[in-house]
């Protein structure tokens, strides 16, 4: 998949590891955990792959949130993103990072 990032502390993080900003400061461990996680969305041949791996927990989201979809990044944190699908260009999914958020706030 082709994996944009909505925010630029997003992109940050996932690059260098740090956000510039003090509000966005995260754990070094989430932050690994993290950049795995976009590997493994990046490394995906389709959305119907993270289904498969199951320490994703991937889920459809509802509510205020509906047409985003999650991944488990550990316990406490998830990444939200919204998945296109490209016509173009066949089996082509764009997965534009969202947030990377704690769970249970």
């Amino acid at each position: 998949m082709v994996v944009t990032f909505e925010k630029e502390y997003l992109q940050r993080l996932y690059e260098t590891g740090q956000s510039s900003d003090k509000k966005h400061r995260i754990q070094p461990d989430i932050v690994r955990r993290y950049q795995k996680t976009v590997n493994f969305l990046k490394g995906a041949s389709s959305i119907e792959t993270l289904w498969q791996i199951k320490s994703l927990n991937y889920e459809v989201l509802s509510g205020d949130k509906a047409g985003l979809s999650s991944v488990r990044v550990n316990d406490k944190y998830r990444v939200e993103f919204s998945v296109t699908l490209n016509d173009n260009e066949p089996m082509l999914t764009v997965c534009n990072i969202v947030e990377l958020s704690n769970h249970y706030k």
